[in-house]
């Protein structure tokens, strides 16, 4: 047996998505988008939906959210003054319903690892939301976000900046992400992924999704996820079969 004393962890450090990970509230975008854009556009194609054009591109910022979905429906681009008016009536949504998804600040006050935050939202609207839900001092002001960074996922930067902050390669950082842009990102910067499908928000098929863009582990409840990242930290020889 190996002796666990003298030998490393392979993971020494855990970096979460916001949006859908530590806040439910991609589920709270996705009304408000649905309620905004469905005037918009009335006349879809047969067999589109509005909500099956938003769902899968949920994590990735608003602009290019709306592009991709004005592009595969063949329409113009909305003039950014729209995309903008639409970005803040989601944003104050979001904060008038903000809440933690459930269970998540006692799984991470269990797991004994430097934590941090990489996400595509601005770093204030992030800060303001730990401090609302109580998450802070888990985090100790450790954000890495675009506005910050100058990329946003599914770049890698964030989570390549969050890595260098810590002064470790990024193979020793576990993340947990809900959505394919960030699980695409964390995979770029060389990080192992799990993928966490117990938000609000998911749409049926979404844990092939995630495993398809590189999570290598996909989880559904907040409250298993200390015995799961448990499991990671023990020598290779040790862990259970998933």
């Amino acid at each position: 047996m190996p002796d666990t004393a003298t030998t490393p962890m392979r993971f020494t450090h855990l970096i979460s998505d916001c949006d859908g990970v530590l806040i439910d509230s991609e589920a709270v975008a996705l009304q408000a988008l649905l309620e905004l854009l469905g005037p918009r556009l009335p006349n879809l194609p047969e067999g589109v939906t509005l909500q099956g054009l938003i769902e899968p591109r949920l994590g990735q910022r608003l602009v290019p959210l709306m592009q991709d979905i004005y592009k595969d429906l063949g329409l113009p681009p909305l003039p950014a003054d729209d995309i903008m008016a639409i970005g803040n009536a989601v944003d104050a949504a979001c904060d008038a319903q903000l809440r933690a998804v459930p269970g998540v600040a006692q799984a991470l006050a269990a797991i004994p690892l430097p934590k941090a935050v990489a996400s595509n939202s601005v770093s204030a609207r992030v800060l303001s939301a730990l401090e609302r839900t109580g998450m802070a001092p888990l985090f100790e002001n450790r954000v890495f976000t675009p506005d910050l960074v100058g990329h946003a996922k599914p770049h890698p930067g964030v989570y390549l900046a969050a890595a260098a902050a810590f002064g470790v390669p990024p193979s020793q950082c576990l993340v947990l992400e809900d959505s394919v842009t960030g699980v695409t990102a964390a995979v770029a910067a060389g990080m192992t992924v799990l993928g966490f499908i117990g938000g609000g928000h998911i749409a049926p098929g979404q844990e092939a999704r995630l495993k398809a863009a590189g999570a290598q582990v996909v989880f559904q409840d907040m409250a298993g996820l200390p015995a799961l990242v448990a499991d990671l930290l023990q020598p290779a020889a040790e862990r259970q079969p998933a």
